[in-house]
């Protein structure tokens, strides 16, 4: 499976986000998944084994509890990809926080002024 087809279910995206502060167990992510996405548990393990299998998450095993964490080498890939891509949005960027700077800067002279 290509890792966009991967991500591109909006509950396997949602499963790496709550993965990003740290290790889960499965149960853990279950109960967040089905109550935000009103699934079944054995649908949440289906999308926990598609994340598994394409390597975009890593299981060890704790007593009886299965601990999920992301694996970054299958986003590191994502990211190369998208590495030809970011000259369409990066200009925009760096314009966007050299206005924040500005408008930042101009808040705080306007404040030294009417002290």
């Amino acid at each position: 499976m290509h890792a966009f087809d991967v991500l591109g279910d909006p509950v396997r995206r949602r499963i790496l986000e709550l993965l990003a502060d740290g290790e889960l167990s499965a149960g853990a992510i279950g109960e967040r998944i089905q109550e935000e996405f009103a699934i079944t548990q054995p649908a949440v393990s289906q999308h926990l084994k598609v994340l598994r299998d394409n390597g975009f998450t890593s299981v060890r095993p704790d007593g009886q509890r299965r601990l999920y964490a992301v694996n970054g080498d299958a986003l590191r890939d994502v990211d190369e990809w998208l590495d030809a891509f970011r000259r369409f949005w990066t200009p925009h960027l760096d314009a966007l926080a050299t206005e924040i700077a500005r408008g930042k800067r101009q808040r705080r002279n306007q404040g030294r002024q009417h002290a």
